[in-house]
């Protein structure tokens, strides 16, 4: 009996034993996964998270800023910005009713500045960025009747004003020269200068009526009104 005894208890304990290491090889394994995931989801949450940003984010600008297509239907004005020639392509926004955006190119580079502001009756204040992120420049002007407009453009702090003065383009008309309107203005003062030759004719005129000397042998007498072939008597 004691021999008995002695066998279950040593059965007993073996298999006390072995339950107990079970319970910890199953807390160990539940323990690594446990780690597993922790390391597994946080890579998977942020994969999720830069693929929606991705989605979320507007397409990088490319740079140099190149002419938009977007922009290409604008009215089109043609002039200097202080001593360069720029064509400004400038349209209502919309999604605001006072908003206008576009961009402007100067003509000797072909570098492109967008441009975005409002426009109040005939004022108009828009700010300017080289790069479509960073703010460069500000536009303060103003329309005239003509749909011309001019003012000034600044830095971001106000210092450096350069004036602009710009005329609008009709549809397909081309880009003047910076020179040409200049040249327009003096055409009209070269006319003084061929108005003397008309001063010529009467002078001509004034000898052809000359009274011509008299024939030998034609009756003596005086021209009437200048006129040689009617005279009077002596």
């Amino acid at each position: 009996m004691q021999e008995s005894k002695a066998v279950k208890g040593s059965v007993r304990d073996a298999l006390k034993g072995t339950m107990r290491r079970r319970s910890w090889a199953v807390a160990g394994v539940a323990a690594l996964l446990c780690a597993g995931a922790g390391v597994l989801m946080p890579t998977q949450v942020w994969a999720e998270s830069d693929a929606v940003k991705e989605l979320a984010a507007p397409p990088p600008i490319q740079l140099p800023l190149k002419p938009s297509p977007e922009f290409a239907k604008f009215p089109r004005y043609a002039g200097m910005l202080g001593s360069r020639q720029i064509v400004l392509r400038l349209g209502a926004k919309t999604d605001d009713p006072s908003g206008v955006h576009g961009e402007y190119q100067y003509t000797d580079t072909g570098e492109v500045i967008l441009i975005a502001g409002d426009r109040g009756d005939d004022t108009l204040e828009v700010e300017e960025s080289n790069d479509g992120t960073h703010i460069t420049g500000n536009w303060v002007g103003k329309f005239a009747a003509d749909g011309s407009v001019s003012g000034d453009r600044m830095n971001v702090d106000d210092s450096d004003p350069q004036p602009f003065d710009l005329k609008p383009l009709a549809a397909g008309q081309p880009i003047p020269a910076p020179g040409a309107p200049a040249a327009a203005h003096t055409a009209p003062d070269a006319a003084p200068d061929a108005a003397p030759a008309p001063a010529a004719a009467p002078q001509a005129g004034g000898n052809a009526a000359a009274p011509a000397s008299p024939a030998p042998g034609a009756p003596s007498g005086h021209a009437v009104g200048g006129v040689s072939n009617l005279q009077t008597g002596d």
